[in-house]
């Protein structure tokens, strides 16, 4: 079966559908003949990439035997390819922010109107696959395949040593937490600085490595807080150091925060930790509550729960044989439910479904 695959976010772009797209494009190569397009220029480029992808997939749709869509954006191109290939069919993945964008020419024209031609949706969160009926979508259209993780790709052998060498402080006696990813206001990182931090023991550093909008609140929090010695940005990082970060922290941290408009779909970071052994504490909190299971490859907590979130993450610090046992646990419940050859074989089963419905 030839499928054919549209992606407008894709790397050397970084970001959590550029990265899931990329992922997804290479092992349903290993169930189904897979032809990628894909917008690997950002943002700025979507505006050219829209219109010319719309029309190459037209023209291009008789070769295959289903078209599949990397994130809802693309709906507009589902729709016009459905105009011209009624019996083909059109599936979409669907993140969450997607659904959710505020501007009300997408939510009417997009969600209101292009999404609702699709086929079949993949919902990478029951959060997504929520909101989607919130929004109007049948229920029997919407099936929910979480996102995948490569466990190889993210642990490695590295040392106390390697870290010091990037944070370039002395650790003798510190524990690290850390965060990575892009720095999204939903994240929470700028609110963890300004409520928890100052209630952490002074030897806990909090290292966050990503970019993004909410960099200067989260200064400012540093700032207002005094805490330029123990709260360290990296800014972006390369993937050998973000690997470095993965497997020499002591503990993983996505405080995630309710912004309306906005919200995390699934939380491709915090497996990604998990697959590397490191404990995960994470907001109780739309997507993450399907990555995290609570116990298992990390630990949930209520959001803005000040206390709930310094309890936890003392306690972990507190006992490193528990930390290192969970951490094994953690990483092989991530090898059993999330690496991408099984996930990809999901889509592969749904992809078929839909061809021979």
């Amino acid at each position: 079966m030839k499928i054919l695959f549209i992606s407008r976010a894709y790397p050397p772009i970084v970001g959590g559908i550029e990265n899931q797209n990329y992922e997804l494009s290479i092992w349903l190569n290993e169930y189904l003949d897979v032809e990628t397009i894909a917008n690997k220029k950002g943002k700025k480029f979507l505006p050219f990439f829209l219109p010319f992808v719309s029309v190459l997939a037209v023209l291009e749709m008789r070769n295959y035997d289903a078209l599949l869509l990397g994130d809802g954006v693309l709906g507009s191109v589902g729709w016009l390819v459905k105009l011209f290939y009624r019996k083909k069919p059109v599936i979409c993945v669907i993140h969450g922010l997607d659904l959710t964008y505020k501007m009300g020419l997408y939510q009417k024209l997009w969600v209101g109107f292009f999404l609702k031609k699709i086929d079949r949706f993949i919902a990478v969160g029951n959060e997504t696959a929520r909101t989607a009926l919130e929004k109007g979508f049948p229920k029997e259209k919407i099936v929910f395949i979480p996102n995948g993780v490569d466990t190889e790709k993210l642990i490695g052998n590295y040392s106390r040593k390697d870290l010091r060498d990037i944070l370039k402080i002395d650790l003798e006696g510190k524990k690290v937490i850390l965060t990575s990813g892009r720095l999204a206001k939903r994240k929470g990182s700028a609110w963890f600085v300004e409520n928890v931090m100052p209630k952490l023991p002074e030897n806990i550093i909090y290292i966050i490595a990503g970019d993004g909008p909410d960099k200067e609140n989260i200064q400012k929090a540093i700032e207002k807080n005094n805490l330029f010695s123990r709260v360290k940005m990296l800014g972006y990082v390369s993937d050998e150091i973000r690997n470095v970060l993965m497997n020499t922290c002591d503990i993983f941290i996505q405080p995630n925060i309710k912004i309306e408009g906005d919200m995390e779909g699934f939380g491709i970071s915090v497996i990604e930790a998990a697959s590397c052994k490191l404990p995960v504490v994470a907001s109780k909190i739309e997507g993450l509550q399907d990555a995290i299971k609570d116990g298992e490859n990390g630990f949930l907590v209520e959001p803005y729960n000040v206390n709930g979130y310094v309890e936890k993450i003392t306690g972990l610090l507190a006992d490193e044989k528990f930390r290192k046992d969970f951490g094994e646990k953690s990483r092989q419940y991530v090898i059993k439910n999330y690496k991408w050859d099984f996930i990809a074989s999901k889509y592969a089963d749904e992809i078929k479904k839909q061809i021979n419905a």
